[in-house]
C-alpha cells in the first residue's frame, strides 16, 4: 500500500491535501507535514493545502489559496477522517484520484485507495511510518508538524492508544531536529483568563454516582466566554480526566443553530458506540456528535449510564 501510494505521489504534478473540518492538532500536522514532506522529496511538485482552520493550532502552518482549476488532474489526500461528511472543502470530489489516511474507526467508506490503521495513536504518527519506510525526505519543520499532531492525539504519550509504533515514529521524527520547546510552548501555556475559564467550567460539572460527569453550556453561555461553541467544547472536555471516581465525562455545547455538540471521553469503556449511535465517531476513548438540540442529550446522558456501569 505504501508504494502504490508513493508511487500515486511520483505520478501526479498537482497534490491537494484535505483534512477534517474544525482541525485539532492532529490533523493539521498531518496535513502541513505530508506536504512539507512531498516538496522535500519533489521540489517541481505543486502541493497545497486547504480547510478552516482554528486559531489555537494555527502555528503549525497556513492554508493554501487553492482555484478549482487546480483539482483537475490532481490527486487528493483526505487526512485523519474517519466519516465523509466531516471533511473540511467539499471539492476534494473533483481531484482524479482520492486517497484516504487516517487512524479512525470508519464510518462508511470513501476515497479511491484507504490507508487505515485504527492501531495508530494519530494520523500524524501513521503518515510518519510511510514516510520513513518509503525513504522520503523530511525538514525539521515537517518532523515538527508530525511529531505536534502525535503529542496533541496521544495526550502527549498518555492515552491507552499509544504503544510501540508510537514511539518508533516519535524517535524517527526527532532524528529531524524536531522543535519540541516551540510545539509545548504553543500547545501548553494559557492565558491568565482561559485558566479561569477552565476552573468554572469544572465547578459547572453533574456528577453522577454512577461514575459519569458532564456540563451543559448553552449559546448564550458560550457567548459569555468570548469563544465558539467549538473552541469551548474542546478546551473543556478534559478537565475531569484522571479522576479516579470519573469512568466516562462528556460536553454539551448549544451551536447558534440550536444544535448540541457532544464530545464524549472514558477512562475505559468504549464510548465511541455511544457517538455512532447519534450520527458522530472517532475513537473507543475518545469521539463526538453534533446532535439536533437539547432534547437528545437526556438519552445521551442514559447510554453513558448504562455505559459506566458495565465497566
Amino acid at each position: 500500500m505504501y508504494n502504490r501510494i508513493l508511487n500515486l505521489i511520483k505520478k501526479y504534478n498537482t497534490i491537494i491535501i484535505h483534512r477534517h473540518e474544525k482541525p485539532d492538532g492532529d490533523a493539521l500536522g498531518s496535513q502541513i507535514g505530508l506536504k512539507l514532506a512531498i516538496l522535500e522529496t519533489f521540489p517541481d511538485k505543486e502541493v497545497f493545502v486547504v480547510g478552516d482552520t482554528t486559531e489555537h493550532t494555527k502555528f503549525i502552518g497556513e492554508m493554501d489559496l487553492v482555484d478549482d482549476s487546480k483539482y483537475q488532474d490532481a490527486l487528493v489526500f483526505v487526512l485523519d477522517t474517519g466519516a465523509e461528511y466531516l471533511i473540511s472543502d467539499k471539492r476534494y470530489i473533483y481531484g482524479s484520484v482520492i486517497v484516504k489516511i487516517d487512524h479512525h474507526i470508519p464510518q462508511g467508506t470513501y476515497g479511491d485507495i484507504r490507508l487505515v490503521n485504527t492501531k495508530y495513536e494519530s494520523c500524524a504518527g501513521l503518515i510518519a511510518h510511510f514516510i520513513k519506510k518509503t525513504k522520503m525526505k523530511l525538514s525539521s519543520k515537517a518532523a515538527t508538524a508530525l511529531y505536534t499532531g502525535m503529542v496533541t492525539d496521544s495526550g502527549r504519550f498518555r492515552f491507552s492508544s499509544v504503544n510501540s509504533k508510537t514511539f518508533d515514529s516519535a524517535s524517527f521524527l526527532m532524528k529531524h531536529k524536531v522543535d519540541t520547546e516551540y510545539i509545548y510552548s504553543n500547545l501548553y501555556t494559557d492565558n491568565l483568563s482561559n485558566v479561569l475559564l477552565k476552573a468554572k467550567m469544572t465547578l459547572k460539572f453533574e456528577i453522577l454516582d454512577c461514575g459519569i460527569a458532564y456540563v451543559k453550556n448553552t449559546y448564550q453561555d458560550v457567548l459569555e466566554t468570548g469563544l465558539n461553541s467549538y473552541s469551548l467544547a474542546r478546551s473543556i472536555v478534559n478537565n475531569m480526566s484522571g479522576i479516579k471516581e470519573i469512568k466516562i465525562w462528556a460536553t454539551f455545547t448549544e451551536l447558534e443553530d440550536g444544535r448540541v455538540i457532544v464530545e464524549l471521553r472514558s477512562s475505559k469503556a468504549n464510548i465511541n458506540e455511544i457517538a455512532v449511535k447519534y450520527g458522530g465517531g472517532g475513537h473507543v476513548q475518545a469521539s463526538g456528535a453534533t446532535v439536533e438540540s437539547w432534547n437528545i442529550i437526556e438519552n445521551v446522558i442514559q447510554d453513558m449510564i448504562i455505559k459506566a456501569k458495565e465497566v
